[in-house]
């Protein structure tokens, strides 16, 4: 017999190396592997979501007479090796990894790859897109992927007359809505248990409560929630933060994407119907489309285009260490400690909270981005590599130089005020920069185009805010202010 082998992030029973399996002539093969489980402390709510979700796949294909080997080895490369010795199949088959670096050691173990069709644009055919274009700019891209998929396209034109609503997206929270909606939570059950049992002890972050669903089943009721409940009203509010709101309008649907309970093919499905049906306006059904047909698979190309060179990019030359408050959540700063909370609880935070609450500060304060980038993939439910270096490295804290980026999405406490209530629960103030009650944000804004002036002077989208750095009359004392935050941060006293 032969050996079709499943990672973690490949649970999708459509997908073309299982489409092809039968029991009759395929042995499939899961390994938890320790290292992996283990090596690093993770958010106990990723490593629920995906073990217990691993565990469920296998017993459905139990269930359609498969044999499955489920075992537990301190390595994948050891683990392979055990199930070669055990079973001597003919052949090991499996499906493309998303990760860089595992997808060259399964080459190097002989595993035959398949082609991935977890994204609507291979990697290839990303590159095939890239050859030659000056600049990857994203609108470019997510303009080809609706032309060839027919999203939201009327003929040749795009539905409602614009490719892209996202000027009517920006909307701050709304402050009198008193009821958002509740995510899903379903209940635990014994495998939950026995996999919440076993979590190594550097295991970090709430126990899971039921809020991510670990079966293809759970993943797409969610869907279906999130297409009737929050998408109607998502587009103008996604950008908007509220304290203790820490799902808002979002969907709470990429860890499926990215372990394979759901397809974006269908998620995109979903969102079109609404559209057509007229229960979903134009500006949240394309904004939403975007994230899933744009953002999310151009990200994913450029990974593969760049690495691995790409991961280790540091433009700005930012090294400070990762400071305390990323581990404990402590902080005086509103922002961010409600958003740490979130992660706390549910490993999870909303992509603007990513960008320009805790990107930002990392951002402005000069973190490392390697240090960032290893915290987000190791706190978020989501963290896949693909989906962290990109978004860290270039989205993010801008160490690729622009590469991503036309420009770094640094930020004052005034950008935070407008698209939050976060400030007025705060004891620092959003106007001020100097002083000890100016908040950080705002005092190493200002410090970071200060002390990047010289890196940062041919980005003609920064030309404004430079200049407003050069003429700034108390600049010395907002160097002296940056230092108190900065020295405060890395005690873990701001």
């Amino acid at each position: 017999m032969d050996t079709v082998w499943i990672l973690g992030d490949q649970l999708s029973r459509s997908s073309p190396v299982l489409a092809d399996a039968s029991p009759d002539a395929d042995r499939i093969l899961m390994i938890e592997a320790d290292d992996a489980i283990a090596g690093r402390s993770f958010h106990r709510q990723r490593l629920h979501l995906v073990l217990t979700s691993m565990r469920r796949f296998a017993e459905s294909l139990r269930d359609e007479g498969f044999e499955v080997d489920y075992r537990r080895a301190p390595t994948f490369r050891e683990g392979l090796a055990d199930h070669r010795e055990a079973f001597r199949p003919g052949r090991i088959r499996a499906t493309e990894p998303s990760s860089w670096w595992m997808h060259g050691r399964m080459e190097d173990w002989d595993v035959e790859l398949v082609r991935s069709d977890a994204f609507l644009c291979h990697y290839d055919e990303f590159r095939e897109w890239a050859q030659g274009r000056r600049r990857l700019v994203m609108e470019d891209f997510y303009r080809w992927q609706r032309t060839r998929f027919g999203y939201l396209m009327d003929g040749d034109e795009p539905a409602g007359g614009k490719w892209n609503f996202d000027a009517a997206n920006r909307e701050p929270p709304d402050r009198d809505r008193v009821e958002w909606p509740q995510p899903m939570h379903g209940d635990l059950d014994e495998v939950d248990h026995a996999v919440i049992g076993a979590l190594p002890p550097s295991a970090f972050g709430a126990v899971p409560d039921g809020v991510w669903a670990t079966t293809r089943k759970g993943a797409l009721d969610r869907l279906d929630r999130f297409i009737s409940e929050r998408l109607p009203t998502f587009g103008p509010g996604q950008d908007a933060m509220l304290t203790g709101q820490w799902s808002m309008l979002h969907s709470l649907i990429s860890p499926y994407l990215n372990i394979g309970l759901l397809h974006p093919h269908e998620v995109c499905d979903a969102a079109e119907a609404a559209y057509r049906s007229g229960s979903v306006p134009i500006e949240s059904a394309e904004g939403f489309i975007r994230q899933v047909l744009g953002w999310r698979e151009y990200v994913w190309g450029v990974y593969w285009l760049w690495m691995p060179e790409y991961a280790d990019r540091n433009h700005l030359d930012a090294g400070r260490p990762l400071p305390p408050l990323f581990e404990t959540g402590e902080t005086d700063m509103h922002c961010v400690s409600d958003v740490l909370d979130a992660v706390d609880r549910h490993a999870y935070a909303h992509h603007i909270q990513r960008l320009m609450i805790v990107a930002n500060l990392a951002l402005i304060a000069g973190i490392d981005p390697q240090a960032l980038t290893d915290w987000m993939r190791r706190a978020f439910v989501d963290g896949a590599d693909w989906v962290m270096v990109p978004n860290v490295v270039g989205m993010g804290l801008y160490a690729d130089g622009g590469m991503m980026a036309t420009k770094p999405y640094a930020a004052g406490g005034n950008y935070i005020n407008r698209m939050s209530d976060y400030c007025s629960g705060c004891r620092f103030d959003p106007k001020k920069r100097v002083g000890p009650d100016a908040c950080p944000f705002t005092t190493l804004y200002w410090d970071f185009l200060d002390r990047n002036q010289e890196k940062l002077a041919t980005n003609h989208r920064l030309s404004r805010q430079l200049g407003g750095a050069r003429r700034l009359s108390d600049m010395p004392l907002v160097r002296e202010r940056a230092l108190d935050v900065l020295e405060a941060m890395d005690r873990g006293a701001l």
